[in-house]
Parts: structure tokens; C-alpha cells; sequence
């Protein structure tokens, strides 16, 4: 993991146009990115964060600030991407190029390349708060954003991200899944492939 130091000379350098510079932020951010967007636009994630990394790609000139600016910039456009593809996938409503036997949709391997076990199991914990909690949850604790940042990305005051933060974290605290696991007292219910 860069520091912030690091992370500011790649931001220099992909706002010149160098292809190093750029691939050093979305080496690092990417991860928390497509994470975020999981919660946000669900199955259309990959296709959100593409379009995200399209549009820091197209306006990185525009952009001024620091590395924690950079990110709150990024995830602001995250969101905004992940909704756009949640519109369109209603719009459109796709039935999926592949299925399983059973006619659930087939694994992505993508997908299940960057989300392992443990990630995908924690973000079907967040992902069953209510999503003003679950965004504040993954913004804060996943992408490491500040309260005001989270705030511009979310639209909402701080007050209203610190409570929704908390009450998330709070919930997810109560989950019985998640003190289980805590425990090390869990049980796989699935089988493993």
C-alpha cells in the first residue's frame, strides 16, 4: 500500500499523462472501488467501475487536490456511475448470457477472482443494511474516506453520515453472523466448489 506521498506523485503524474501514474491509483483504489460499487449497483458493479475509471480518466486534468480529495473525487463518481447503471439495467432488464443447471446466472470470474470468500460474505453483511447505513458504512470504513468526504460523495451533512456510520456499524455489531465470526464460532453453510 503507497503512502500518501507516493499516492500524490501518481496523482502528478497521471494529471500529466503519464500511463504509470495511472496505473498506480487505479492499482490501488480499484479494489475499494469495485467493493463500494458491489453495495451500490450490485451485478452492475464491473460495468459501474468501468465507466468510473473512464470519467477519472477523461477529467484527472480538471481534478485539483491531494490524494484524500482524489479519493473522495473518485467516489463521488463511483456513485454516481453505479446508479446510472442500476437505471440502465432496469431499463434493460438482460437476462444473463450464462446460467447454471438450476437457471441461477453463472459465477462471474471476475468477480469471483477479486471478491474471496471472506470479502463476499462481509459485503452480504453490509449490503443487508438499510443503504444510506450501508453506504456510509463502506465509504468510511472500506474506502477510508472522511466524514466530510463521505458527506459530498453522499450529499448528505456530516451529522447525518456519522449517525448513519454508526448505526450501520451498530447493526452489523448485533448481526449474530457477525458476532459468530467474530467468535470464530462460525459454520460454513455452503458447500465448497
Amino acid at each position: 500500500m503507497p503512502t500518501d506521498d507516493e499516492l500524490a506523485a501518481a496523482l502528478s503524474a497521471a494529471r500529466a499523462g503519464h500511463e504509470h501514474g495511472f496505473a498506480v491509483l487505479w492499482r490501488e483504489l480499484h479494489p475499494a472501488v469495485l467493493r463500494y460499487l458491489r453495495v451500490v449497483a450490485g451485478d452492475a458493479a464491473e460495468d459501474a467501475a468501468s465507466e468510473t475509471w473512464l470519467q477519472v480518466a477523461r477529467d484527472l486534468d480538471r481534478f485539483t487536490g491531494d490524494p484524500a480529495a482524489f479519493r473522495g473525487w473518485l467516489f463521488r463518481i463511483a456513485r454516481h456511475r453505479g446508479i446510472d447503471e442500476l437505471r440502465r439495467a432496469r431499463r434493460r432488464r438482460e437476462e444473463p448470457a450464462e446460467t447454471l443447471e438450476n437457471g441461477t446466472p453463472a459465477p462471474d470470474a471476475a468477480t469471483e477472482a477479486i471478491v474471496g470468500v471472506e470479502t463476499a460474505w462481509a459485503l452480504d453483511r453490509v449490503m443487508a443494511l438499510p443503504a444510506d447505513q450501508a453506504e456510509a458504512v463502506m465509504l468510511r470504513i472500506v474506502a477510508g474516506l472522511d466524514v466530510a468526504a463521505t458527506a459530498r460523495v453522499l450529499g448528505k451533512r456530516r451529522g447525518a453520515v456519522r449517525i448513519a456510520t454508526m448505526r450501520g456499524l451498530r447493526r452489523l455489531g448485533a448481526d449474530p453472523e457477525v458476532r459468530d465470526r467474530a467468535a470464530g464460532n462460525f459454520h460454513e453453510t455452503h458447500e465448497e466448489v
